[in-house]
């Protein structure tokens, strides 16, 4: 199956051999993402607990994006499909692969339900995510940012890390 494919770009479900290959890129731009990781997308996939998408461009890894058919946390829990874990490796960030992904996600969610979710972080280093989300339609949900899977209170203490973050959804 393929969900997208041009001269330079294809956008399909995940195969096994891509665990290393995925392992491999991250190494190279100095992030651990263990092949692990990718072999438990992999046979999720094939259970359909999770839908894997995945950019190869010019026949190399270039990014991925996962479809969980119902959000496992946050206000959207067990409601909505969500969109979790994006990454465009370095290499071939600002080429279109991540709306590429976000767009053949998007269209297989449909078949899902009428809504997909997402939650992003809110330090810098999901700055470009956070864009592409506005851009793309998605609105925050209102029930304020969330912290270690919680709502956070006024006031509250959090750190800026990882598990900071706010949710958001998209009509489809």
């Amino acid at each position: 199956m393929i969900y997208y494919q041009n001269n330079t770009l294809i956008i399909r479900p995940i195969k096994l051999q891509d665990a290393q290959a995925f392992e491999q890129a991250f190494r190279l731009q100095n992030w651990e993402r263990k092949a692990q990781l990718f072999t438990d997308y992999y046979y999720e996939q094939s259970v359909q607990l999770r839908y894997v998408f995945v950019a190869e461009y010019l026949g190399k890894v270039a990014g991925y994006l996962t479809l969980v058919p119902l959000a496992q946390a946050g206000p959207f829990k067990d409601k909505w499909p969500e969109l979790v874990d994006f990454n465009v490796l370095e290499a071939y960030q600002e080429k279109g692969i991540g709306s590429h992904l976000m767009e053949a996600a998007e269209t297989f969610a449909k078949d899902l339900a009428p809504v997909v979710t997402l939650g992003v972080g809110l330090h810098v280093g999901y700055g470009a995510a956070q864009r592409l989300y506005a851009k793309r339609g998605y609105i925050p949900d209102g029930s304020g940012i969330w912290y270690h899977n919680q709502p956070l209170a006024l006031n509250a203490p959090c750190y800026n890390d990882n598990d900071l973050v706010l949710y958001l959804a998209k009509s489809l």
